[in-house]
């Protein structure tokens, strides 16, 4: 099935962003999501993921405490809040999904990513 991102945009130092991330695919509920980013000149990094009933998350150390990953398996949509925004968070993020029983935190087990967020520093 196909991921489809939204959100992002302009935001402040401290600021707030939502993003979200739509599945056309009808068993969504099946699949644990995760997000990704990918910063200029870096490697792509974990940042969430979240396993397909919503009752397991895992965070990157560096997001603990600020952003929360949650899902709407009725709306087939995962979302990203992310809090206390800082330069280092600029980067293009990305949510795929796994069809694995565990929730895994390595983007080579993930599959059907989206197209991309860009999220840009804060100004």
């Amino acid at each position: 099935g196909q991921l489809v991102q939204s959100g992002g945009g302009l935001v402040q130092p401290g600021g707030s962003l939502r993003l979200s991330c739509t599945a056309s695919e009808r068993f969504f509920y099946m699949y644990n999501m995760a997000w990704f980013r990918q910063a200029p000149g870096k490697e792509r990094e974990f940042v969430a993921a979240i396993i397909w009933s919503g009752g397991v998350t895992r965070y990157a150390d560096s997001v603990k405490g600020r952003f929360t990953i949650s899902r709407d398996n009725v709306k087939n949509t995962v979302y990203l809040q992310m809090n206390s925004l800082k330069q280092e968070n600029r980067a293009v993020y990305f949510c795929p999904a796994d069809g694995w029983k565990e929730l895994r935190i390595t983007s080579e087990h993930y599959t059907n990513w989206g197209q991309g967020t860009q999220v840009p520093a804060p100004s």
